[in-house]
């Protein structure tokens, strides 16, 4: 069971539930165990028939009883299992749920820095397979420790009281491997996390491929990328096998033993009757009562073999548990703290900048350095600088995607770092290098900002980023559906359907991150004169590369290393 943090709440929150199940769980175990009893009453009730009175009638009359009494207890057991089932593995399944959603909001606050080191097989690998195991603990794992623990001792309560000497007997061996099988399971959680790391590396690897399936293609390197996946599916197979193969050795050694001991008390138990037959013991051991035992010791085959299963799911779990735990416990360090402003005032765009120097939280020397400029309320402003000068950098702290120093960034007279960050980005549409579209229609993309786009307003944002010819070509119109990351339609149409993503939700600061590059000098003056004459009092930042794009701008930032070298119009 589960109880380590993250986990044992689920317990709790539903525990009527799962004490529901167990209860009727625990009911099944008792009243199918008067069956034995039953079969062991009919068969000493037969073998006392005389040889005159042996006939059909009155083994029937003997059988009739008992047979009806038994299918009284197959039909509770038939509804119980029903019941025991879907509130148990229910139970599971919401748990299941439930923590998938916990994982995917923590991951949706985690900030950029994790995203940059943890690659996207490998978190696929934690939604499913991981919390797929953590399921089984909780539904087939829990089933199997109570199953085992209550049906076994049931069992061997009344194997005891049978002959207490050959239960002995026969449970010794069951109970070494039932230590033994204890002492492994650290073997077995270390090999099923061995397994499970092996499966992210390929799943890594695979998503990388698909991806990047183009560039494969160009550089003619289908041979080796599917040698490389062939290593990495080897390695899942082996790490698999090599869990595999330990856990059936053990369930084959359980197996075997069964059989021995069963064997062992067939032959053991006929010694005993005609033992006690031949001294005349007083309560002998008959047909009846070894058929009885023989019956319990079968059952008990299933609460040994449960137990031996729940060791093995639970270090299945333990060993995925960890694996999510280390998601979960990551810290959020892109949040609302005590200082956060309640209820802020709208913002109106106006920007200040003041001696901001950031370092990158995994970095060594600073990306910029005492900048200093101030933005009014609906300037359009462009940003230049080499490649690497620190533009994007400057873009990721205005849409705090990292933690600005206190007292450097304001949006009007807010700190930035003091302002709620829903109510930050609200008021913020940006379009990013790589221009990433959704496998949706064009519609849908365009209009994301909203719950439900409305149509016009998706069309004329698709109008004034120069896209809605494009789009009123394709035999779907604003219905085509994009394939993953927007690979079916062209760069340039990619950058301004981004760019139509922004404009649709008019926000206060639009930003556009060297989002007009793939797109032609005539377009790009066409897209940028639709951006002055619709954001008119509002602000817009066009970070760019070629100064034909920045020149006509209210004012230019122009960056180097770093550094801020020049910021005015480029006029002045």
């Amino acid at each position: 069971m589960l109880f380590r943090k993250h986990f044992g709440r689920f317990y709790l929150k539903h525990a009527f539930v799962f004490l529901l199940g167990i209860a009727i769980l625990v009911a099944i175990d008792y009243i199918q165990l008067i069956i034995p009893k039953i079969i062991g009453k009919i068969t000493s009730a037969i073998e006392k028939l005389s040889a005159d009175s042996f006939d059909a009638s009155a083994i029937w009359d003997l059988v009739k009883p008992g047979l009806l009494t038994i299918l009284g207890i197959i039909a509770a057991i038939v509804v119980g299992r029903f019941l025991w089932r879907y509130l148990l593995f229910g139970a599971a399944r919401k748990i299941e749920e439930a923590l998938r959603m916990d994982m995917f909001a923590h991951a949706s606050k985690l900030s950029q820095s994790f995203y940059s080191e943890e690659k996207v097989g490998g978190l696929m690998s934690k939604f499913t397979q991981d919390i797929e195991a953590v399921r089984q603990s909780f539904g087939l794992g829990l089933l199997m420790l109570v199953d085992g623990l209550v049906l076994g001792g049931l069992v061997l309560y009344n194997m005891f009281k049978i002959h207490w000497q050959l239960t002995l007997y026969a449970f010794l061996p069951l109970l070494i491997i039932a230590v033994v099988v204890l002492i492994l399971s650290k073997q077995i959680q270390s090999r099923f996390k061995k397994r499970q790391e092996s499966i992210e590396k390929m799943s890594d690897f695979t998503q990388e491929n698909f991806s990047g399936i183009s560039v494969i293609k160009a550089y003619v390197k289908e041979e080796r990328e599917a040698k490389t996946f062939v290593k990495h599916t080897d390695d899942v197979y082996n790490k698999d096998m090599s869990f595999m193969r330990f856990a059936i050795v053990i369930n084959i050694a359980i197996g075997f033993t069964i059989i021995a001991i069963a064997t062992a008390i067939m032959i053991y138990g006929s010694y005993l009757i005609a033992h006690d037959l031949e001294v005349g013991k007083i309560n002998p051991m008959d047909s009846g009562l070894l058929t009885e035992y023989i019956s319990y010791f079968f059952t008990l085959i299933w609460p040994v073999m449960a137990l031996a299963q729940f060791v093995n799911i639970h270090a299945q779990a333990q060993a995925s548990a960890s694996r999510i735990s280390e998601l979960l416990d990551e810290p959020i360090t892109i949040k609302d703290d005590e200082h956060t402003i309640h209820n802020p005032s709208p913002l109106t765009g106006a920007i200040k900048v003041n001696h901001l120097t950031f370092t990158y939280p995994d970095g060594q020397k600073p990306v910029l350095e005492d900048l200093t400029f101030a933005i009014k309320a609906g300037e359009m402003i462009g940003v230049l600088g080499r490649t690497g000068s620190g533009k994007s950098s400057l873009v990721e702290l205005l849409l705090r995607v990292y933690n600005a120093p206190n007292d450097s960034i304001y949006f009007d007279s807010y700190d930035m770092m003091h302002l709620p960050i829903k109510h930050l980005r609200s008021h913020i549409g940006y379009v990013p290098q790589d221009n990433f579209l959704y496998s949706d229609s064009i519609a849908e993309n365009i209009g994301f900002a909203f719950d439900k786009p409305d149509q016009k307003v998706v069309e004329e944002a698709a109008k004034l980023s120069d896209v809605y010819e494009n789009i009123i070509d394709f035999t779907e119109g604003f219905d085509t559906v994009l394939g993953e990351r927007g690979v079916t339609v062209s760069g340039g149409q990619k950058q301004r359907i981004s760019i139509a993503r922004a404009i649709a939700k008019n926000p206060e600061i639009l930003i556009l991150d060297d989002s007009v590059s793939a797109v032609d000098t005539k377009t790009e003056e066409a897209i940028i004169s639709n951006l002055r004459k619709v954001r008119k009092n509002k602000t817009t930042i066009i970070i760019a590369h070629r100064i034909s794009t920045v020149k006509k701008m209210d004012k230019i930032v122009l960056l180097d290393k770093g550094k801020l070298v020049g910021f005015g119009s480029h006029q002045a």
